[in-house]
């Protein structure tokens, strides 16, 4: 059967997001290698210095190989947190290091996600097996206005599949992008439904908490774009799409998030034929231009980071002494990260 597909071809340093008609048939595969290098050399050598990056692993719908860490570090190992079992690189630089340096590089061979072929009836489950996809974040209640907006969005809707269809829509209607935030944005769901502009993680950290409210096991995924040319700088590439567990069918992705970045590149109207051909498309489908790197909120990191919960690893997180790096901005960080195709 002949499937209608979106090629999604992202360019983030142009603020362009350029979806190709769905009438065009986007590749069931992509890859390349993704190089990240640090550099924490620059700050004051009398304290000890740590970092933690995200780091993917393969599944159903990627393949992880050629993973090569080096660099001056005294000590490293790949770790997870306790809670999500979230894989992270860890280095350790010791007191007096003049020199910091790490450069971590996999390649990735992503598949191009389309899963639509929902059974009729949906199988029995046990809430208690997803406990987790249902529970608040800090940033992201289940209760109060989140519940009582995820009762209305979902008001006559009785399975899974139509509760998700309904909060998957309302989001598509009823956020938007905000090229203004910083990075993917920190995905604060009550200030979002008073204000519903935002990036990435913002978008689907208000579509998850709506889900796990009305009932529905929802998660985000953390990860990077890959490039289309031969090179490309993707240190800013960052991208977090959402899923949602359809029982008797398994873990279905979603991603608003893109509906309203095309929407805002392309200056489209909700109620415009191409709008309406994202949004079909982002409902269990996504393009193969992205890796996932790593999942869950509120981390604690392996070991302990200083301060309180990471909010998500999709960024590298430093710190040095007692100084926490700001992760959202590379150039001040020193930190690069580079798809080649190969």
């Amino acid at each position: 059967m002949k499937t209608k597909r979106i090629m999604a071809a992202v360019s983030v340093l142009t603020a362009a997001l350029a979806l190709a008609p769905a009438s065009w048939a986007a590749p069931a595969k992509h890859s390349g290698t993704i190089t990240t290098t640090v550099d924490l050399s620059a700050y004051a050598p009398a304290g000890e210095a740590e970092l933690w990056l995200p780091y993917p692993i393969s599944d159903q719908d990627q393949k992880i190989t050629d993973i090569k860490v080096s660099g001056d570090f005294a000590a490293s190992a790949v770790y997870a947190d306790s809670a999500t079992s979230t894989p992270m690189l860890y280095a350790r630089w010791d007191k007096g290091a003049k020199s910091r340096k790490l450069t971590f590089s996999f390649k990735a061979e992503r598949s191009e996600v389309i899963r639509r072929d929902f059974p009729a009836v949906e199988g029995a489950w046990n809430k208690a097996d997803f406990a987790p996809y249902l529970a608040a974040t800090s940033l992201g209640p289940v209760d109060g206005e989140v519940g009582k907006l995820a009762r209305t969005i979902t008001a006559g809707k009785t399975t899974v599949l139509e509760k998700a269809k309904a909060i998957y829509d309302w989001t598509c209607e009823n956020t938007y992008r905000d090229p203004k935030t910083r990075g993917c944005g920190a995905g604060d769901v009550c200030a979002l439904l008073k204000q519903p502009g935002g990036k990435c993680a913002d978008i689907h950290s208000v579509f998850v908490a709506l889900a796990r409210a009305a009932g529905v096991p929802a998660r985000e995924a953390f990860g990077i774009r890959m490039g289309k040319k031969d090179m490309v700088d993707v240190s800013t590439w960052q991208h977090c799409w959402a899923e949602f567990y359809l029982p008797g069918y398994g873990w279905v992705p979603v991603d608003a998030a893109d509906v309203r970045k095309a929407m805002l590149v392309e200056n489209l109207k909700l109620d415009d034929a191409k709008t309406k051909e994202y949004r079909a498309y982002f409902w269990g489908g996504i393009d193969p231009y992205r890796v996932k790197l790593s999942a869950g909120r509120d981390l604690t990191l392996n070991p302990p980071q200083p301060g309180g919960p990471v909010n998500y690893l999709m960024y590298p997180f430093a710190r040095v002494g007692d100084k926490i790096i700001d992760s959202l901005d590379p150039a001040t960080f020193k930190y690069s990260i580079i798809y080649t195709a190969r």
